[in-house]
């Protein structure tokens, strides 16, 4: 694997994002995405209470690419420089070149096909500049619209855990999607 990436934050340009690295400054936007019970119902985690919360993840996803171990990026909307989601690869696994990719989209840009936009220059980075052999997308399979995005980007499922997730005295099931740079 490359890891040039780490040495200065790689910002990525599509047709209508600005992918640029996560601040301090994003963690009142990023708290109001969390926050919203709506977008958390497939992601199978608590909503935020608190802004704390939110700086604490802009610092964990920061130590995680001072560490090389992850790269965030912040979605930025280039028609009014709006904070729209974050996504990047949340692990990497740099001695076997693979790395798990996942994000989250602010509802009110839901269906625009802006995160498809987004993961296909995130894929593309990590094939091409980091020379990732492979990415892996875990899904709640609920979650129609996740699913459709990782299907479209060419992503096989390769596995499928029934009841794997417990939250909120439920179990919930999970599947695991690859895509291979071949």
């Amino acid at each position: 694997m490359d890891l040039s990436a780490f040495r200065v934050f790689p910002v990525l340009e599509t047709r209508r994002i600005t992918m640029r690295k996560i601040k301090a400054s994003d963690a009142e936007t990023i708290f109001k995405m969390r926050s919203n019970s709506r977008m958390n119902q497939f992601v199978l985690r608590e909503d935020m209470t608190a802004i704390s919360d939110a700086g604490a993840l802009v610092n964990k996803v920061t130590e995680a690419y001072r560490n090389k171990t992850g790269i965030g990026w912040a979605g930025v909307s280039k028609d009014n420089d709006q904070l729209i989601g974050t996504c990047g690869f949340n692990r990497i696994d740099n001695e076997n070149n693979r790395a798990e990719i996942g994000g989250e989209m602010a509802v009110d840009f839901w269906g625009k096909h802006l995160a498809l936009e987004a993961l296909d220059a995130i894929l593309d980075y990590g094939f091409t500049k980091m020379k990732l052999h492979s990415v892996e997308a875990r899904v709640n399979p609920e979650n129609k619209s996740a699913v459709y995005i990782v299907e479209q980007l060419g992503f096989e499922r390769e596995a499928y855990f029934r009841d794997r997730v417990y939250f909120n005295d439920e179990y919930h099931d999970l599947a695991v999607y690859t895509l291979f740079n071949y």
